[in-house]
């Protein structure tokens, strides 16, 4: 076994670690606590709503660790939402559920963040949502960081709407109590299912309406299955549980539609090279150079690169690599970062032109990350680093086919934004545990501001001493390669998933296949500098 791989492999249990406490909060504990209650886990009710032997592809779900909130809330595993892709009848559907073992599945910026992440996708890709709905509404402590504003708690209404309007399905499941604000995603589903004794749903629970207007009630009598499917209309159908519930799911998406996906597909070939060979040729040390087509045989099927420009400027063009794969019989246009990555002028160049090349004739693009930046100096700005690296970057802002980031190593400062970071909106963005994004490395910022620092102090007439160098070094180091961890980035959702590099290539696969659900439309870009 390689050194690389048993690196790796090391790393991604440590992964596997965080995924547990994501995935199991409050231990078995907390299912029989579910249990007493007639429920099952949420991860249970996806399992039996997807179709039977098909994967739930979920996202985002390290999210909210060390988010720090107030009152001594550290974590909010999960972000007590689970948010995933899986097929219904078929079909690719975005699932919702909240986990009421987290905070009776309250709405922390995080969870918002998260559930509108989901939203954001589904109505990019043309995907119906089922929303299995338990919450206990908005964080109140936190109501100034997850009410008012655009990108908080209404926002998930508004985008409900939205997508109904667009005909997509917004379908709700409720599987417990849903107060005030969460009540809408009962009353605005474009159908809704309640269970008897289980699930309820009011504008303000029994203890407000006592202290608003006298009024004792139960829970029951004020919102349950029976009054919003019998009387107040505000449900649709009515189940006795959580079984009956799920099976109704699925039998009103039954008759939708069979997606199609708007390109040609070819047979499916495994890669020559075998997916599981990534392991043993990924460096352990993540600034150490890679061989950027190596990394994509283990992607493609056949193993096969068809590759632009592969001799153009050797040396300072091929520290991007362009061309093509199939993934899984989809054809897939790659920009893929090789050697150390670093991005001069010619490799800026060939890679926007490919961008728009591959725009013009409507290939999907993938951006396989591992860029330290673009390279700085006098030689590199009269060679038109700035010029070539900015129609890289209005590329990426203008192509109109489905893109998707992969961040294999470093994925720092502009390089971040020409090879399509989360600000220029790729369909999906996935880490691997080798990513590491941020503004720079931690050592080139520690000295960066140990420059500065020793200045400030030398004009006040008290200069570093060496041990005092040493730890503010230390000190910044391990703050900006910590922000840069794919352990931070995932629990703030700056990625859609961090992915073991075994996981690579059928993620990729399902991400390209549900881009591609919505035709794609005409190429049009801004002013090149060519």
């Amino acid at each position: 076994m390689s050194e690389n791989r048993t690196f790796w492999e090391n790393e991604e249990r440590l992964l596997d670690e965080r995924v547990s406490r994501a995935t199991w909060p409050g231990g078995q504990k907390a299912v029989d606590r579910l249990a007493k209650q007639g429920k099952k886990p949420v991860r249970e009710l996806v399992q039996l709503l997807i179709d039977p032997d098909t994967e739930f592809y979920e996202l985002s779900r390290i999210a909210g660790f060390g988010v720090n909130y107030p009152g001594g809330i550290e974590d909010v595993p999960c972000a007590g939402l689970v948010t995933g892709i899986g097929k219904i009848n078929g079909n690719w559907t975005m699932i919702f559920g909240n986990d009421s073992r987290v905070k009776a599945g309250t709405y922390f910026p995080i969870t918002l963040k998260k559930h509108i992440r989901a939203q954001a996708i589904a109505e990019r890709c043309g995907l119906n949502c089922v929303y299995i709905a338990d919450s206990g509404g908005a964080f109140l402590p936190m109501q100034a960081d997850v009410f008012p504003d655009d990108g908080h708690f209404g926002s998930m209404f508004y985008n409900m709407a939205r997508m109904s309007a667009m005909g997509l399905k917004q379908v709700t499941l409720s599987t417990g109590g849903n107060t005030a604000g969460g009540a809408y995603i009962v009353f605005m589903a474009c159908q809704s299912i309640m269970i008897d004794k289980m699930s309820y749903s009011f504008l303000g629970g029994p203890p407000l309406v006592k202290m608003a207007t006298g009024e004792v009630i139960s829970a029951e009598d004020l919102g349950g299955a029976k009054v919003h499917t019998q009387i107040s209309g505000g449900a649709d159908h009515f189940c006795g549980d959580q079984e009956e519930a799920v099976y109704k799911v699925r039998e009103i998406l039954a008759l939708e539609k069979p997606q199609e996906i708007s390109i040609h597909r070819y047979a499916e070939s495994p890669p020559a090279s075998g997916a599981d060979s990534i392991y043993d040729i990924m460096p352990a040390q993540i600034h150490q150079s890679i061989d950027g087509r190596k990394v994509l045989e283990c992607i493609a099927d056949d193993s096969y690169f068809y590759e632009y420009k592969r001799d153009y400027a050797p040396g300072r063009g091929d520290n991007i690599v362009a061309g093509k794969i199939r993934i899984k019989g989809i054809p897939v246009g790659v920009i893929a970062s090789n050697s150390v990555g670093i991005i001069f002028a010619e490799a800026a160049r060939k890679a926007a032109e490919w961008i728009v090349r591959c725009s013009q004739e409507k290939t999907p693009l993938l951006f396989v990350q591992n860029a330290p930046g673009y390279m700085v100096g006098s030689e590199s700005e009269h060679m038109g680093i700035g010029k070539y690296g900015s129609d890289m970057v209005r590329s990426v802002s203008c192509a109109q086919v489905p893109r998707i980031q992969l961040v294999i190593g470093p994925d720092n400062g502009a390089a971040n934004y020409g090879m399509c970071g989360r600000a220029y909106r790729p369909h999906f963005l996935f880490h691997t545990m080798r990513a590491r994004t941020g503004v720079m490395s931690g050592r080139s910022a520690a000295g960066v501001l140990l420059s500065i620092e020793e200045r400030k102090r030398e004009v006040k007439g008290n200069p570093m001493t060496d041990e005092e160098k040493q730890a503010f070094s230390q000190k910044m180091i391990e703050k900006y390669d910590g922000e840069a961890h794919p352990f931070y980035c995932g629990s703030r959702i700056l990625n859609d998933r961090v992915l073991k590099f075994s996981e690579i290539r059928d993620w990729l696969a399902m991400a390209f296949e549900v881009s591609l659900l919505q035709p794609i439309g005409e190429p049009s870009f801004g002013n090149f500098r060519f």
